[in-house]
This record gives structure tokens, sequence and C-alpha cells, in this order.
């Protein structure tokens, strides 16, 4: 049904009029360009992927997350209280989330 659409250059040029008259001959320009991009974006897109193919299998290679360094600063003398009172905040909302999710679950 669509091979018969295009099957002579009057339909053609039919459509082409129809298309130019309902989005504007003003308007044609930049979705041409904006489609021209996306082509252009997603064929590097496409070469990036076959670039980036390993030459392993996936099988043995294994991908392994950097561990963030952090740095503890020099410790005062409120440094031990300040660290107490986190740790126990920190019991303190594990606890609390514990008894809000079996107050959830019954």
């Amino acid at each position: 049904m669509i091979g018969d659409l295009f099957d002579s250059p009057w339909k053609i040029a039919i459509i082409a009029i129809l298309i130019i008259v309902l989005f504007g001959s003003r308007k044609l320009p930049a979705a041409a360009r904006s489609l021209g991009q996306s082509m252009r974006i997603l064929k590097k897109e496409v070469q990036g992927l076959h670039e980036d193919d390993p030459a392993e299998p996936a099988s043995t290679a294994t991908f392994q997350a950097p561990q963030p360094q952090i740095e503890a600063p020099a410790a005062g003398p409120g440094a031990q209280a300040q660290i107490d009172a986190l740790s126990k905040q920190l019991a303190d909302l594990q606890q609390s989330v514990k008894t809000t999710d079996g107050a959830q679950a019954k």
C-alpha cells in the first residue's frame, strides 16, 4: 500500500506541498537541521560503541569502581566527642528505621 503511494512524481510533489503547507516554509529548514544533527550524533554514538568493544570476552573483563579516598582531619580534643555523638545519632536513626519498617510490614 505504501509502495503505491510513491510510484509517481506527482504524488511525491503533492505530499511535499502538503508538508510545506502544514509545517510552514520557515520551520522546515530548522527541522531538517535538527534532524541532521540528531543523525550525526546517533552515527557518532554507534561508531563509539563499535570502538569501545573490548578485545577480550566480556566474561573475563571485570569492572571495579574506584574507591573514594577520604582523608581524616587532624583529631582535636573535641573530635572524639563529636564522633561519639554522631555514632549515637546514627544508631538512633537505624533503630527508628527498623521500627518504622516493622510497623509498616504488619
